[in-house]
C-alpha cells in the first residue's frame, strides 16, 4: 500500500553523540538525516543503529520476495553491513563509519521498486517522531559533521578537516576576531564561510576563502540559498526565526498555510492573537502559534541567522547577539581526538581582539 507522501531523498548529515552517564535512557549514538518529501517539505530526523536494524527486519517480513527469501535471484532489498567493532578513532570513528553506511543504505532503499520506496514501512520510519521535534538536544550532546568522500590526494595517515558543500553559510554583518593561529580574521557582510565544526556554545569553527580557520559566533551566520547572489540583500525567506510544526495543519482560508508534521517554517511576524505570519515552501501565510516550536537539531545543521522578532529594517542595522565564549578547555573537551589532531594545534585566543 502506497502512502500519499513519501521520501524523495534521504541524506546523512551528522552523528549525534551523548554521554551515557548523563542521559542513560537515550541512545549513546544517533544518526541525523535530512529528508526531502514528495510534498516539497524538508525535515531532520534522528535514528539509532538499532532502529535501522529493525527497519531491515520489517522490510524483509513485508517484502519476502524482494528480500530474496523465496528465491535469491529476486532480491532487490539492499543489505546493511556493520563496521568492525574496533576501528581507528574509537567510538566516534565507528559512528562516522556507520553514518556513511546508513547514507548508502538509505539511498539504495529509495532506488528500489516503488512498492518498497513508497511503502508505509519506509515512509513511517523517516516520518518525524516526537524526539525529532524536540527544541533542544539532550544534555552533553555532541554533533559531529562527516568529511566528504574525496579521492586520496594525501598520505593515508594524514588528517584534515573539511566542510560539506551544503554547510557554506553567509556572514550577516562584519565581524572581527582571530584565527586559530592568532592572526587577524575579518569577515565582511555577505562573505561566505565554510563551517567545519559546530560547537553547542554558539561558537563555530569556520574557514574563509584564504583557508584561514577561526572560531566564529553562529548568530552572525545565515544559510545561503542555492543560486542566491552573494550581493543580494536579506529577503522574507531569510528573516525571522526558524520553527517546526509539531503537528500537520490544513489551512481553511486563503490567508492560511497548510503544512505537514515536522515542516520547517520561518516566522516573519508574531502576534498575541495566536496566529503567526510564516513562510513555507515559497508561500507566506498564517499558522496557529500553538503548533510551532523552535527547531533543535534543524537549526544547528542548517545555519542560524536568528535575529529575534526584529523587522527587516532592524535586521540590517542591529548586530546579532554574540554568545559568551566558553573556556578553551570546554571547547577542547567537546572535540574528538581526530578533530584536535586535524587542527594541528589548539585554537587561538577565545575572545575578540
Amino acid at each position: 500500500m502506497a502512502s500519499p507522501r513519501h521520501p524523495l531523498s534521504v541524506r546523512a548529515v551528522a552523528l549525534v553523540q551523548v554521554q551515557r552517564l548523563q542521559v542513560p535512557t537515550f541512545p549513546p549514538q544517533t544518526f541525523a538525516f535530512s529528508v526531502r518529501w514528495s510534498d516539497g517539505s524538508n525535515t531532520f530526523v534522528r535514528r539509532s543503529w538499532g532502529e535501522f536494524r529493525q527497519l531491515q527486519k520489517t522490510l524483509k517480513d513485508t517484502f519476502p520476495v524482494e528480500a530474496g527469501l523465496l528465491r535469491r535471484s529476486d532480491r532487490i532489498l539492499p543489505r546493511l553491513p556493520d563496521t568492525p567493532l574496533l576501528m581507528r578513532g574509537g567510538r566516534t570513528g565507528r559512528g562516522l563509519a556507520r553514518l556513511r553506511l546508513l547514507d548508502t543504505y538509505a539511498q539504495a532503499l529509495l532506488a528500489t521498486a516503488e512498492r518498497v520506496s513508497r511503502s508505509l514501512a519506509l515512509t513511517n520510519f523517516f516520518a518525524p517522531q516526537p524526539l525529532d521535534l524536540e527544541p533542544v538536544l539532550p544534555p552533553g550532546s555532541l554533533v559531529i559533521l562527516p568529511a566528504p568522500e574525496e579521492p586520496l590526494s594525501e598520505p593515508a595517515n594524514s588528517l584534515a578537516i573539511h566542510s560539506l558543500e551544503a554547510q557554506r553559510l553567509r556572514c550577516l554583518q562584519p565581524f572581527r576576531t582571530q584565527d586559530t593561529q592568532g592572526r587577524p580574521f575579518l569577515a565582511g557582510a555577505q562573505e561566505s564561510l565554510d563551517v567545519l565544526l559546530r560547537h553547542p556554545s554558539g561558537w563555530w569553527l569556520v574557514e574563509n576563502e584564504d583557508l584561514q580557520t577561526a572560531w566564529f559566533p553562529a548568530p552572525y551566520l545565515e544559510e545561503v540559498a542555492l543560486g542566491q547572489d552573494k550581493e543580494a540583500g536579506l529577503n522574507l525567506g531569510t528573516i525571522g526565526t526558524q520553527f517546526c510544526a509539531s503537528r500537520a495543519y490544513e489551512g481553511s482560508r486563503d490567508d492560511e498555510l497548510s503544512v505537514p508534521v515536522g515542516a520547517r517554517v520561518r516566522v516573519l511576524q508574531t502576534s498575541d492573537r495566536g496566529w503567526w505570519l510564516c513562510r513555507y515552501s515559497g508561500k507566506t501565510g498564517l499558522l496557529p502559534a500553538v503548533l510551532l516550536q523552535p527547531e533543535g537539531l534543524g537549526s544547528l545543521l542548517s545555519g542560524t541567522g536568528i535575529l529575534g522578532e526584529d523587522t527587516a529594517e532592524e535586521a540590517t542595522t542591529i548586530p546579532p547577539a554574540v554568545p559568551t565564549r566558553p573556556p578553551l578547555s570546554a571547547i577542547q573537551s567537546r572535540c574528538c581526538t581526530i578533530t584536535r589532531r586535524a587542527l594541528g594545534r589548539a585554537p587561538g585566543p577565545l575572545g575578540p581582539p
